[in-house]
């Protein structure tokens, strides 16, 4: 089913609005300088900027406990910080060094905070929805009112992965929720020329798990679909599909802004510059009597939070040459398989 535009922003508190443009505004920042970073050589692994999607990751991980788990993909700078991960952190994993999230070893599309319940992104099509389903599979056995995220573009859903999957989760009823970030892209190949229809949302019927189709640039309404998905999962084990339509304003990897791809795009971009997520909310919060001084004061933190976490960076060390085979082979004891 589709679900309009919830503009009600008064049903929540003033505090989680501020909690949720900060977050936008902390992941856009933090991108945009990551794709500074790239152009001046400084950044040598590929990024996927999750720039223009902010509050898919935002309105999601707001409606999440700290003990639940989120799976991500190329595309996940912005779940990593919207569920808790350290910006110094990974920002030190784009540099490649042994601060990072990932010890240096993963960059930008392997990313790790088990803290927060980021248990791993995997940059492979469809990679993390089995495992997502994985994790929901060990709450439930486990006795855990746990809920696990899984979080993939629009062309994942061509792929066998997502199908069995949703078929798993429908049949065990397991506490998962699958978040279709649908920017109408795979890599550089449009929707319709992929689909004959434009219907992610209903694809999870076949499965019997319920689908909608929400606004993904309105923070609020993210947010709300997302509260009563965890909430139907954590206390009903009832799985279901977000397909939150948005759009990414930079190229499919790298800073670019993809006018290579075609006149379609050119004419798209504009319309989507015009639905910036950050400026909605923006606009909700002056409406709730926040100042643009203290707007500018949310901006003035985050920029010097992205400032910091740039000179982290630079100023760790990279992972020693004897550290190579850490973290590859099982060392704690030989394992005796019976034949």
């Amino acid at each position: 089913m589709d679900m309009p535009m919830d503009t009600n922003e008064r049903e929540l508190s003033l505090e989680l609005l501020q909690h949720m443009y900060r977050t936008m505004l902390r992941i856009r920042r933090f991108e945009e300088c990551a794709g500074a970073l790239v152009e001046k050589g400084q950044v040598m692994c590929p990024c996927h900027l999750y720039i223009g999607q902010e509050a898919i990751a935002t309105g999601v991980c707001a409606a999440l406990r700290r003990d639940d788990f989120i799976w991500g993909g190329h595309r996940s700078h912005g779940h990593y910080l919207a569920k808790g991960g350290s910006m110094r952190a990974m920002m030190a994993e784009l540099f490649g060094k042994s601060g990072g999230c990932s010890a240096g070893r993963g960059g930008s599309m392997h990313l790790a905070a088990p803290e927060v319940g980021i248990l791993g992104t995997v940059p492979l099509v469809a990679a993390t929805i089995p495992l997502a389903v994985g994790s929901a599979l060990a709450f439930k056995l486990r006795k855990i009112d746990g809920v696990a995220v899984a979080f993939f573009g629009d062309g994942a859903v061509e792929e066998g992965h997502f199908h069995e999957s949703l078929n798993l989760a429908s049949l065990y009823r397991l506490p998962v929720v699958f978040v279709c970030e649908n920017n109408f892209y795979s890599s550089h190949l449009g929707l319709l020329e992929r689909r004959s229809e434009d219907n992610i949302y209903k694809t999870s019927e076949a499965h019997g798990i319920r689908g909608l189709r929400i606004d993904g640039n309105d923070v609020i309404a993210v947010y709300h679909a997302a509260t009563d998905a965890v909430q139907k999962a954590r206390t009903c084990g009832e799985p279901m599909l977000l397909e939150c339509r948005t759009y990414r304003w930079r190229g499919h990897v790298g800073p670019s802004w993809d006018m290579d791809v075609g006149v379609k795009r050119k004419d798209e971009l504009e319309a989507w510059l015009r639905k910036d997520p950050i400026a909605g909310l923006a606009t909700a919060l002056i409406a709730r009597n926040i100042s643009t001084t203290k707007l500018s004061e949310f901006e003035e933190n985050v920029q010097t939070e992205v400032q910091d976490a740039v000179a982290f960076a630079q100023r760790s060390p990279y992972p020693e040459p004897d550290e190579l085979e850490q973290h590859v082979f099982s060392r704690e004891s030989e394992v005796v398989c019976d034949r």
